[in-house]
């Protein structure tokens, strides 16, 4: 970026597809492995395709759901602010896995991040971890094959427990419903 004449960074890597491209092509191997900026560059395009799939499942449930265009949060019925961030598999020399949830409480006050962990190639979604505001007031958590208990409570397999959130009730029909006739004569069932 420095040298005189020359183009910059950004222009080099937008004309080769990438600055690992271009240090490749010249023969040039970083002391750095840069394979983490390709990763980088496939979870954006992971992630707006996430995004969608989460406002279409929500919308077909009843939800009311929109996507702030600057933060890319989620307003969901215009009660929570969510976050979805992407947590890229990072193998340690040891062979053990480690996932990195970044937050940025200080710009985006989330109320719950639905951390998303690929699974070790970084192109499949392997698990789900829903996290609220209230419990992490960190600015990173590093998740592994085994978590605390704290964590693990919030780990689950599909986001089924999260589309429930958005489901929308009519308290009204409930209610009309609880006090017919049929079911004053029965036991209330638990709930």
């Amino acid at each position: 970026d420095q040298a005189p004449g020359l183009p910059g960074a950004a222009a080099l890597s937008r004309r080769f597809g990438g600055l690992g491209r271009v240090y490749e092509l010249i023969g040039f191997r970083p002391e750095r492995d840069l394979q983490y900026l390709e990763i980088n560059r496939k979870l954006r395009r992971l992630h707006p395709g996430i995004v969608l799939r989460t406002q279409q499942t929500i919308a077909a449930l009843g939800g009311d759901i929109h996507c702030d265009p600057q933060t890319d949060l989620l307003h969901l019925n215009d009660e929570l602010v969510i976050s979805l961030v992407l947590a890229r598999c990072q193998r340690l020399p040891t062979g053990l896995q480690r996932w990195r949830v970044h937050f940025d409480p200080a710009r985006y006050a989330a109320d719950i991040t639905v951390a998303i962990r690929l699974d070790d190639t970084n192109e499949t979604e392997l698990d789900y971890f829903l996290l609220p505001r209230l419990n992490f007031g960190l600015s990173r958590v590093q998740l592994s094959e085994r978590n605390v208990a704290e964590f693990e409570c919030f780990r689950f397999d599909d986001l089924d427990f999260f589309y429930g959130l958005a489901r929308r009730t009519d308290v009204r029909a409930g209610l009309h419903a609880r006090n017919t006739p049929e079911s004053l004569d029965s036991p209330p069932t638990p709930n």
